[in-house]
């Protein structure tokens, strides 16, 4: 199949196909004598891979390191497993540090003064709420 028909069958954009082949998770297909690109259905299957990892937060280079254990034949579940546990250990810390944010927003709502606000002097976050580091 070419470009257009894998990008149809993969659900992504031509352009996309040729991406993933440019930075080496699509391995170059054979050409026809004209000089189109000849997919196979395999193509299709490697690029929603691709895509899933890719929803997973996974970067191209991590998806790159589990395309290379998959082309040898062996299965890929073992350094999938440690490459995803070390996404939940980051997805932890980045929600605890949003919680901490979260709290401050809180915080710094709560801090407002209600009603109509006061005169504004420079440098002076809220007057009345005083928070000065604004």
């Amino acid at each position: 199949m070419r470009v257009a028909e894998l990008a149809e069958r993969a659900g992504v954009r031509p352009d996309t196909v040729r991406y993933y082949e440019r930075t080496g998770l699509l391995a170059p297909p054979p050409r026809t004598p004209s000089g189109y690109r000849q997919y196979s259905e395999d193509a299709a299957d490697r690029i929603r891979f691709i895509q899933g990892c890719q929803r997973l937060g996974l970067k191209l280079r991590e998806i790159a390191e589990l395309l290379a254990v998959r082309d040898t034949g062996v299965c890929p579940c073992e350094p999938a497993e440690v490459l995803l546990h070390r996404h939940i250990t980051e997805l932890d810390s980045e929600i605890a540090r949003l919680t901490v944010l979260r709290a401050e927003l809180v915080r710094m709502v709560g801090a407002l003064p209600g009603g109509q606000c006061p005169d504004i002097a420079p440098g002076v976050w809220c007057p009345e709420g005083g928070d000065q580091d604004g």
